[in-house]
């Protein structure tokens, strides 16, 4: 063989080579919300002490400790708090205690997919207003049978986003009978700093507003399956209600008071990392034949035109990522993929562009 001959098959090689290397990688997941890293050091440290020592006794089952830690950086009074398994459980509960059977629950859709389900265990009538992550469509939505309008703020699985300003608006023009559920799951990936302080400002005029908050995303305390909601003055004893008879146990008491004392920098790092990394994102995939919307949360909403969700969400499995496809939720057009890591924004980027 000549050296030219030599060099090329050793090109060959190598090529066949990177190309079985690059097929054993294993495959990015980017269809779930929740964070990817384990949990602060010190929050496991504080689940494993409680487990160890108080498994055989009975939680405090009103959370107290939880209650006051949050309230004294939320500057709330504590009673205005209710601690529970979950942001989910407590809107399931809110629902259940305001939407009697019969009545309505107002849905924005696609949203999140636990909402429909909250009123047929309510025995209430769930009724999806599309594209009514907007406030006009809610209210014109609005009839003498609604009693509730549930938001996921921002939302899952769109990133749409409705600003305090726009909140008041809404909430200033609901009929009486109508309350608003709050759901803020992913509140600490709004851009805009105050945001999440500015939304718990209308509990002072808004009593049929409740805000609901959870552990389980940027925190990553998913495992532990607990969150919060906060009332306004004078909801006190409708917040209690809302809460597990028996309370949360005692492991998810601990590591969550721990996560609220020791994980505010790990907090503020994962948020200024997705925020880069979604503004980078939507700058880069618009020179791809994709449509990304404008989002406030860990996630963009991609569309392919011509490509149905299942076509785009495959194309992209080939390239090694996993996203969530939007049928799901009654869209059949959109993908949901999470954006956390440059990790991940780099191979949602290589493998969009290898889509095409």
């Amino acid at each position: 063989m000549t050296d030219e001959e030599v060099t090329e098959q050793l090109r060959e090689q190598s090529a066949e080579a990177r190309r079985k290397a690059l097929a054993t990688v294993e495959a990015v997941d980017l269809s779930q919300t929740t964070w990817h890293e384990l949990p602060h050091p010190d929050v496991v440290a504080a689940v494993t002490f409680a487990a160890r020592g108080t498994l055989n006794v009975a939680p405090d089952p009103t959370a107290e400790d939880v209650r006051r830690e949050l309230a004294r950086r939320l500057a709330v009074e504590p009673n205005r708090i209710a601690v529970g398994n979950g942001a989910g459980q407590l809107l399931s509960s809110a629902t259940r205690a305001l939407v009697k059977p019969g009545e309505e629950l107002l849905i924005p859709w696609p949203s999140y997919g636990l909402y429909p389900l909250m009123a047929q265990r309510a025995g209430a009538r769930a009724v999806p207003v599309p594209h009514g992550h907007d406030v006009e469509r809610l209210l014109a939505a609005v009839t003498p049978r609604t009693r509730a309008i549930v938001l996921c703020n921002p939302n899952d699985p769109t990133g749409s986003y409705l600003t305090p300003a726009r909140l008041r608006e809404l909430l200033d023009a609901l009929p009486e009978q109508v309350s608003l559920l709050l759901d803020e799951a992913l509140i600490d990936y709004v851009a805009d700093p105050g945001a999440a302080a500015a939304s718990l400002a209308l509990l002072d005029d808004h009593p049929r507003l409740l805000v609901f908050r959870t552990f389980s995303k940027i925190y990553g305390l998913a495992g532990l399956r607990c969150g919060y909601v906060i009332g306004s003055r004078g909801a006190e004893q409708l917040v209690a209600q809302l809460a597990p008879e028996l309370g949360v146990g005692t492991p998810v008491q601990a590591g969550v008071l721990e996560a609220i004392r020791v994980c505010e920098p790990q907090v503020a790092q994962r948020r200024a990392t997705v925020l880069a990394e979604r503004a980078r994102m939507l700058e880069l995939l618009h020179e791809l034949p994709l449509d990304a919307a404008a989002s406030e949360a860990n996630f963009l909403w991609l569309r392919a035109p011509g490509l149905s969700d299942q076509e785009l969400a495959a194309r992209l499995r080939r390239g090694g990522v996993i996203v969530t496809a939007g049928s799901a939720v009654g869209d059949e057009e959109h993908v949901r993929a999470t954006i956390q890591a440059p990790f991940h924004a780099e191979r949602l980027l290589e493998a969009a562009r290898t889509a095409f």
